[in-house]
């Protein structure tokens, strides 16, 4: 009987992985029971004592002392307790005024047992909550032990966990004898069959914590997850932030190939999720938590928390995703309620700030201190520089005329457009002397003294003839100086009545030699 009992008593204890003690404290309970259904013992308080040692069974029948008995079965007075069983009994202290053998019947025996099997199940609850107690948040491996219509059965090794239909992803198929990892979230102690384990598939944290065990630099806290908005089974986006110097935190959450991130894919059964670099700037923020989409402009009004996002028109549908899917969940991340436009649904100029640009040709510091010698080296290094004539190959067959006329006519035409500059730019002096000249006669000076020099070194480089040249060329001097209010404007009619006669003799030298050519080929003819 000992030997027997205690190893049934050891091998029930490592069966359900409890203590020795709760065993114990199970069948005794069990024995109780089964004795208050003995028709001698019924109605009274039974106490059973299991030796664990010896295996032997003590079953006593127990009364509570009172001063006013109101039920004889389960109570005793105090002078009665004293005179027959023990002289220092008090109020409240249990005696034991029976002894039952243990003999207890078939009735009685299948009772234990069932109350025996309770009793352990409740410990192995009670063990299961305090060993889950505190961990809610955390992931935890699962097998799916049954389907039911609301529900999944999830056996956790341990003990039953419960995954509702709420918290089930509606993409994923569930199989029974498939293992899945699982959020656990919460602990129900109130329910009937005693605390159960609630976990779930579609909370956001299951994929906070899944990055964590994936990705090293988050559990060690190089990068941080700022924010996730999750459409479980469907998108995901996570921004997330260095805190460390030198980190890259997208690359750090992608992995080599995009080890680290499939992983995490492949978990969530294909759920796509995008990784987006966090921003404090809110404008730079919303940008990123669009992409994939290219985003043009945003401006946020931080009174109503709203903002608006201008995008292509060929990324319009992109950067609001599938039934307004990329949208809300950009959104969701940022906080703010962003409205989508295309690019050609508003004006962009009415989003630009006007902010005045400095002249390119002169600085706005030196405008307004720009002295007459200043504005004369300025006016001089421009037409310096557009009317420099690159060498002539003594080869080619260039007139002359035609180089002069064409540097001529370039110059005029810069010296205009720097004269309409400088009247309109230039700021006025007020006492400057009465007999300086003004910007357009220190205009026409410069370009004569340009055309002059211009000039010389043709007659140097070429030795064309300049007879052919008509005389009216050389009236400039006469018509710049005789009419200096107007000069500009009969300048550059002059120039464009030049133009056009060297053009004439240009076609009539072009004929002549196309005619040669003619002959030429005419003649070669006659020698074949």
């Amino acid at each position: 009987m000992k030997s027997d009992f205690l190893i049934a008593l050891t091998q029930l204890a490592a069966e359900r992985n409890l203590p020795r003690d709760k065993v114990m404290s199970a069948i005794e309970a069990a024995l109780v029971s089964a004795f208050k259904k003995d028709s001698v013992t019924e109605g009274h308080n039974i106490s059973v004592r299991l030796d664990p040692g010896s295996g032997d069974i003590e079953v006593d029948i127990v009364k509570t002392v009172v001063d006013t008995v109101e039920d004889p079965l389960q109570e005793l007075t105090r002078e009665e307790a004293r005179e027959n069983y023990n002289p220092n009994a008090n109020i409240g202290d249990v005696i034991k005024t029976q002894n039952i053998p243990n003999s207890a019947g078939r009735i009685a025996a299948q009772t234990a047992k069932q109350v025996v099997l309770q009793r352990l199940r409740e410990a192995e609850r009670e063990i299961v909550l305090a060993e889950y107690e505190g961990r809610e948040g955390e992931i935890i491996t699962v097998t799916i032990q049954r389907i039911e219509p609301n529900k999944i059965i999830l056996d956790t090794g341990r003990t039953e966990a419960i995954l509702p239909i709420s918290q089930q992803v509606s993409s994923e198929r569930y199989r029974q004898g498939s293992k899945m990892k699982v959020l656990l979230q919460a602990i129900d102690k109130e329910s009937i069959r005693g605390p159960e384990l609630i976990v779930s598939r579609a909370d956001e944290i299951l994929l906070r914590r899944l990055f964590e065990q994936e990705v090293p630099e988050i559990y060690n806290g190089a990068v941080e997850i700022v924010g996730i908005a999750r459409e479980s089974g469907s998108r995901s986006k996570v921004a997330v932030r260095a805190k460390q110097d030198g980190v890259d935190p997208v690359g750090s959450c992608v992995g080599l190939r995009g080890v680290r991130i499939q992983s995490i894919v492949n978990e969530l059964q294909g759920e796509k999720i995008d990784i987006l670099e966090w921003s404090r700037d809110s404008n730079r923020y919303i940008q990123n938590a669009l992409s994939p989409s290219e985003v043009l402009r945003v401006d946020v009004n931080k009174d109503n928390n709203t903002a608006v996002a201008i995008v292509p028109n060929r990324h319009l549908s992109l950067a609001i995703g599938k039934e307004g899917q990329n949208a809300r969940l950009a959104a969701k991340l940022c906080g703010w309620a962003v409205d989508i436009k295309s690019d050609m649904d508003v004006d962009l100029t009415t989003y630009e700030k006007k902010e005045e640009q400095p002249s390119p040709e002169i600085p706005e510091a030196q405008e307004a201190t720009l002295t007459d010698e200043e504005l004369y080296e300025l006016v001089s290094s421009s037409l310096v520089k557009s009317n420099s004539v690159p060498e002539q190959d003594s080869s080619l067959d260039v007139e002359p005329q035609e180089v002069i006329a064409g540097g001529i006519e370039t110059a005029v035409i810069e010296a205009e457009g720097i004269s309409e500059i400088l009247q309109t730019e230039a700021p006025n002096t007020e006492d400057k002397s009465e007999d300086a000249l003004t910007p357009e006669e220190e205009l026409l000076l410069l370009e004569l003294e340009e055309e002059e020099k211009i000039q010389e070194t043709q007659r140097e480089e070429t030795a064309a003839d300049i007879s052919e040249l008509p005389e009216d060329i050389w009236s400039i001097h006469r018509s710049g100086a005789g009419s200096p209010q107007t000069g500009s404007i009969r300048f550059a009619e002059d120039i464009d009545e030049l133009k056009s006669g060297v053009v004439g003799r240009r076609e009539r030298r072009g004929g002549g030699r196309s005619q040669n050519k003619r002959r030429g080929q005419g003649n070669n003819k006659k020698r074949r």
